[in-house]
């Protein structure tokens, strides 16, 4: 069983697979004060909650976008399961062509989604990634990754909204009830989540302007559940797309 995680700014994805099946998926909270003796205790507790014994562990493959974190999760795992992970980075085979100004500058999450949307779609592609950034990358044919968008997440965006003003609450990010608010909150709402769709939907058209073609929009991310349905362009979700990258990454690097 492989061992796969995800370490994002602000969860951490665990995932084990077997013979290419997810077994289980399970977030924990990204927090830069834990120990490497904290991660792997939890990590440990987090297996077993799972029914995983360490002993069907055969090996483990992590990408990180948090150097901080990055050190004490890599030596939790090698305490809870003896081995040392592959780590998603430059020298792995991915299949990707990455065709960017300094293409050890992408992100490692960035690289693992893009060749699991090779597996199941043809490109052009374009992949949605709604977490802490909302992210927008192209792979066109040839499996060629040329670039993107950074954009700042939803939940960054309510939490600069409401620290920065006086009179504006914390809110849920509930789907709207309609586009026009009739309340403080419902306005707040509305604009969050309308206005990331239109956000998106008027990049995805501004992108495929300049490329000169349409593409396949697929979405992933903790908020793309929420705000791809509220776009005027059809997204597939795809939830599990990380999980899915590090599995293929790993079989074409496994030792």
């Amino acid at each position: 069983m492989l061992l796969a995680i995800d370490i994002g700014n602000t969860n951490i994805v665990i995932g084990c697979i077997h013979d290419d099946q997810i077994k289980f998926e399970a977030r924990i909270a990204t927090d830069r004060t834990r120990t490497s003796d904290q991660y792997g205790v939890e990590i440990k507790n987090m297996l077993e909650a799972y029914g995983v014994k360490m002993e069907d562990i055969r090996d483990c493959i992590i990408s990180s976008v948090v150097p901080p974190v990055f050190n004490s999760v890599r030596t939790g795992v090698i305490k809870v399961i003896g081995k040392q992970p592959i780590v998603v980075g430059p020298g792995l085979k991915t299949g990707l062509n990455i065709h960017v100004d300094v293409p050890s500058q992408v992100g490692s999450d960035r690289i693992v989604i893009a060749v699991a949307a090779l597996a199941e779609y043809e490109p052009p592609l374009m992949l949605l990634d709604l977490g802490t950034a909302t992210t927008i990358e192209i792979v066109e044919p040839g499996n060629t990754y040329i670039g993107g968008v950074i954009i700042p997440g939803v939940r960054i965006s309510v939490d600069a909204l409401t620290s920065h003003t006086a009179q504006l609450p914390g809110i849920s990010l509930d789907k709207p009830r309609h586009v026009i608010g009739k309340n403080t909150v419902d306005c707040m709402r509305s604009g969050i989540m309308y206005g990331t769709a239109a956000m998106i939907d008027g990049m995805i058209q501004r992108m495929e302007e300049e490329l000169g073609h349409s593409s396949t929009l697929v979405a992933t991310g903790g908020m793309a559940q929420f705000i791809a349905p509220l776009c005027k362009r059809d997204i597939i979700l795809e939830k599990d797309l990380l999980l899915k990258g590090l599995n293929i990454i790993y079989k074409k690097n496994k030792r």
